[in-house]
């Protein structure tokens, strides 16, 4: 029990305690709260995450008549309700100069919702409509995530934050991650499980991952009670030191910040967030238009390749830190996150000597042959579509009859595989190669990290430390109205204009963002006693300020000697 508590609790070194700002106890309960604020960006991201594997097959048996357009509904409400949510929760934790109230009302809220899904087998009615409800009131909790982002920015010393952002961003990231794991893990229970109310609630694969989130929730409420949590603002004694203020309001209302940097930044994490969702929308059908792959091949060979390139941008978000030890943030931000997120677009546009292989029967046949010559059925369990061999979902121990048709058909009743001739674009346009897929993919991996990271961290250093709540609300609310906007374009875009147009447009847009970033790269900069990222900026303008001190006492107590009296000397004419 000695050493979990020596792993959790940071100990300071004595770099960390030179400056005389907070004594060692103070030093690790300010670090302590600042890891209860990573496992809360961590249950925010899996609170999301962790159903959308599930969401399908559970609103189905719930509902047979809803529909998969309904699903887009409840899958969407959680990013509106946050985008909603975010900059009122944001004004609500300035308004109390604390964090606590807001983030134990959101939390008491997730795990209320949560156990609403859990518990959606109760209600005799409109069922998908209280599916909906409870997927917009998890959104509407994790608006916390502004608040806790301002915290992240209160607590953490400038030289700190780019360190702790990287953190918190590779916490929401494991979020992400983990949650279809833990989807996948309670399939165990199968789709009956186990009963906990006889005859009207079940514990199964669809219900467990709810009652997890209201543990966790539960948890996460109880490490920000009073005991256990305790807010350290470190970042505004920081600045009253260098300001020489008496009061914290008194200064950051003396630093004023750069309102067109703030609002440059807010831009380009709506791009940047916008042309990541590309991922999520395009990703699948993309690979089966160029590839001619079945929805078996695609969600098998996708789930590997995003495996690949999450693990890649984890250790991405662990390199940030000591690279922008070596080179100024905004540097590593343009070079590292923007210009390879254009790249990655760019090297997307079609550069295959052939066309794609257009969903015609001839593929379909091919597709046939391939089912009839393996007799024992190659199983794929997808939540989205029911395939038999690469084409059907059937039980581990059925031994009938192979059925030769398939889910979306041609005339001759068998799916087609490759481009769809009703895209215009399939019949005109040159193919994409897997090589360009997979780099694209990587620097797609490497580049977003880097960017969401760097723009959150530069973002908090252009504010100053004044509170940061509505700003980092708004700036939620851009990545959550990027997320409900860029699927609608990307696919539109897509469908009626191919592969040029979608790609030369979002390469465009990142390119023509980075140019911007370029020319604002001066003004990226805290205010206004820190100018780089390296964390010597504090000595630097110490020695500065030390200096200018020196200078003006050698000359007031040169006035002095001139004038034999130190009240007359301050006159204009000496200064």
């Amino acid at each position: 029990m000695e050493r979990l508590k020596n792993c959790l609790l940071k100990k300071p070194s004595k770099n960390d305690l030179d400056d005389g700002l907070e004594t060692a106890a103070e030093y690790t309960e300010r670090w302590t709260s600042v890891r209860i604020i990573y496992y809360t960006m961590f249950l925010m991201s899996l609170g999301f995450s962790i159903i959308l594997t599930g969401v399908w097959p559970y609103l189905d048996k719930l509902d047979p008549h809803a529909g998969k357009e309904f699903l887009g509904w409840i899958v969407g409400a959680n990013p509106v309700g946050q985008m909603i949510f975010s900059p009122l929760v944001g004004w609500w934790g300035n308004r109390l100069g604390s964090i606590r109230l807001p983030l134990l009302c959101s939390l008491a809220l997730f795990s209320i919702a949560s156990g609403i899904y859990a518990c959606l087998e109760l209600f005799p009615t409109d069922q998908k409509y209280w599916m909906l409800y409870s997927r917009f009131l998890i959104g509407v909790s994790s608006s916390s995530v502004a608040v806790c982002r301002s915290y992240l920015s209160a607590a953490t010393k400038v030289k700190e934050r780019t360190g702790a952002v990287s953190m918190v961003s590779l916490a929401q990231t494991l979020g992400f991650i983990v949650g279809p794991v833990l989807q996948g893990a309670v399939t165990m229970f199968g789709e009956d499980g186990l009963p906990l109310v006889k005859n009207k609630l079940h514990l199964n694969m669809y219900t467990a991952t709810g009652w997890i989130n209201v543990l966790m929730g539960i948890l996460n409420f109880c490490l920000f009670l009073p005991f256990v949590f305790k807010e350290k603002r470190i970042a505004a004694l920081e600045a009253m030191k260098q300001q020489g203020m008496q009061s914290e309001k008194e200064t950051w209302k003396s630093m004023k910040p750069d309102y067109l940097s703030a609002w440059t930044l807010i831009s380009a994490f709506f791009i940047l967030v916008f042309n990541f969702v590309f991922l999520e929308t395009l990703a699948t059908p993309l690979t089966m238009d160029m590839f001619a792959w079945t929805k078996a091949e695609a969600l098998y060979y996708m789930a590997w390749i995003m495996a690949v390139g999450a693990i890649l941008a984890s250790a991405m978000f662990l390199m940030i830190d000591p690279l922008c030890k070596r080179f100024p943030e905004q540097q590593v931000l343009i070079w590292g996150g923007f210009f390879l997120m254009m790249l990655g677009r760019a090297v997307y546009i079609p550069m295959s000597d052939t066309p794609p292989k257009l969903a015609l029967p001839e593929n379909a046949t091919l597709a046939s042959l391939r089912m009839e010559d393996d007799v024992t059925p190659y199983v794929y369990g997808s939540n989205f579509t029911n395939v038999w061999s690469n084409l059907t979902r059937v039980d581990f121990d059925y031994s009938g009859p192979i059925p030769t048709a398939g889910t979306e058909t041609l005339d001759g009743g068998i799916d087609a595989l490759g481009c769809p001739p009703s895209q215009e674009w399939c019949k005109t346009t040159r193919g994409m190669t897997i090589s360009q897929f997979l780099v694209g993919y990587a620097f797609t991996a490497i580049g977003y990290p880097i960017g969401v990271t760097l723009i959150t961290t530069i973002f908090s250093k252009v504010l100053g430390p004044r509170p940061q709540g509505t700003w980092m609300g708004i700036m939620t609310g851009s990545g959550c109205l990027s997320r409900a906007l860029g699927p609608v374009f990307l696919s539109t875009i897509y469908t009626k204009y191919g592969l040029y147009w979608t790609f030369g447009s979002t390469a465009v847009m990142m390119a023509a963002t980075m140019m911007w970033l370029w020319q604002m790269r001066e003004r990226l900069v805290p205010i206004p006693y820190d100018a780089s990222c390296r964390g010597e900026e504090l000595v630097s303008v110490i020695t500065k300020g030390d200096q200018a001190s020196e200078e003006k006492k050698t000359t007031e107590d040169g006035g002095d000697q001139l004038n034999g009296n130190s009240k007359d000397s301050s006159t204009p004419g000496d200064s």
